[in-house]
């Protein structure tokens, strides 16, 4: 079972920074430290080690006025949590990034302007999408503007610090490792999403169970795992949920609950997430009135972000106290664990080549499955074979991320149009002819955020 760390609460300002870490302290560097509110979370997970308190955090940001914000919350907070840490900005990403034992990449490329494209150009095609980040043409668009940055931090990371764990939050995950792999060659390299840790404390809610007293175990894809098994002490509590579901009709009003009704296995990630990546949904008007679907739900999400973002600035402006909970997030946890030899259990999103971590999808594909962590690092479970219904849409996901992947790769734009055509929720709302002209149309308006030889219109 997953080991976490307790959140806690930061209300004392900070006057300046603690002192210099010794000649043995780990560096860990932060990539995109601009997601103010997101870093927070982490460090305030980091400070609660006493063998972390004396980290060098190393924050970058291409954004100056965030990258400053987030060195005074960083400050802030190693006082609350009584740390002492090297804190230090760098506007230069190999600043940040020389002799770092940790990289945590958290950047969003484009911000809310990238965003809103990724909704409004689709939905003038009709394209209805909730969140957008991890398959579709949202999904497919963030990756193809992050890959260039990711293939130059990945580089920069083989020169600077070649031994370092990079360990990745930005979405869309599995493509986004999957690049990263195959593009740069790095191999500690594992992609973090908290999405089965908080499926697991929500279903224990809903059951009135103690989450302490379950064990569990989940493997898939990220955002589209599966839970395989739900015990306390022994014993299955997937019965307790039917029963709950049975004389719920509020619960049987959600996509991820009616997925599992039809699969026999509880997906992993919310509603709002799960009902783009299967064509059942989405499509139909019925159906969204039906599950409550929030379309376009994370253009508020991205507006939130932004006003968290002033919120924070603004009171450290002030002076005023700075509340930051822990997160809970893994990364804290798998520093912690490499640098003590602590043992935990995690859930990582690594490539199933190599490792035969789940037989029945692809080798090719990035697989989210439990990680074992200690001083020998990182090490994926093997899992075996999925059931075979999940699998057949866990397969359909892979083979998608392969062609976005490859159209990087192999500057092929045509790879681009291939994977929008073979994405469930596109291909159950519009013809290829409108596909094409769609992805002509995201080409256009992000365009130079994409690589050169992928700015092509092609027409159908």
């Amino acid at each position: 079972m997953t080991t976490t760390t307790t959140p806690t609460t930061a209300t004392t300002p900070k006057t300046a920074t603690g002192p210099k870490a010794g000649p043995a302290a780990k560096k860990i560097a932060f990539i995109g430290a601009g997601s103010v509110v997101f870093t927070q979370g982490l460090l305030a997970d980091l400070f609660e080690f006493p063998e972390l308190k004396d980290v060098h955090i190393a924050l970058h940001d291409i954004d100056a006025d965030r990258l400053a914000t987030a060195h005074a919350a960083a400050d802030l907070i190693s006082e609350t949590r009584a740390a002492a840490p090297r804190i230090t900005a760098h506007p230069d990403r190999r600043e940040a990034l020389d002799g770092a034992d940790f990289v945590i990449n958290i950047i969003q490329v484009g911000m809310r302007e990238a965003t809103r494209t990724d909704f409004d150009v689709p939905a003038r095609y009709g394209l209805r999408q909730t969140i957008g980040d991890t398959l579709g043409i949202g999904g497919i668009f963030r990756a193809l503007r992050t890959f260039p940055v990711l293939k130059a931090l990945g580089e920069d990371i083989a020169e600077l610090c070649p031994d370092a764990w990079l360990l990745n939050y930005t979405n869309p995950m599995a493509m986004n490792v999957q690049y990263l792999t195959r593009a740069t060659g790095l191999t500690r390299v594992v992609g973090l999403c908290h999405s089965v840790y908080w499926t697991m404390r929500d279903l224990c809610e809903l059951l009135k169970v103690p989450y302490e007293e379950v064990s569990y175990r989940a493997a898939g894809v990220n955002h589209q795992a599966w839970v395989l098994r739900f015990e306390q002490n022994g014993v299955d509590l997937y019965p307790r949920l039917d029963a709950l579901v049975a004389e719920d009709p509020q619960l049987r009003r959600r996509v991820r609950v009616d997925m599992y009704r039809r699969l026999g296995y509880y997906p992993t990630e919310t509603s709002e997430h799960s009902s783009e990546y299967v064509p059942w949904y989405l499509h139909h008007d019925s159906e969204i009135e039906r599950l409550r679907l929030p379309v376009g739900a994370y253009l508020d999400i991205v507006d939130e972000n932004v006003a968290a973002y002033e919120k924070t600035r603004e009171a450290l402006e002030a002076g005023d106290p700075l509340p930051v909970e822990g997160t809970m997030e893994y990364a804290p946890q798998i520093i912690h664990s490499i640098t003590t030899g602590t043992p935990r259990t995690v859930y990582g999103n690594v490539p199933n080549h190599g490792h035969g971590l789940i037989d029945n999808l692809p080798a090719h594909g990035v697989v989210e499955v439990p990680c074992l962590v200690d001083d020998l690092g990182v090490q994926p479970t093997r899992v075996g074979s999925l059931p075979p219904q999940c699998a057949a849409l866990n397969s359909n996901y892979l083979h998608m991320n392969e062609l976005v992947v490859r159209a990087a790769l192999e500057n092929e734009p045509r790879h681009i149009r291939r994977a929008a055509m073979a994405d469930p929720a596109t291909a159950a709302t519009l013809p290829v002819e409108r596909i094409w002209d769609l992805c002509d149309d995201m080409v256009r308006a992000h365009g130079d955020a994409l690589q050169p030889a992928l700015r092509a219109t092609l027409g159908h």
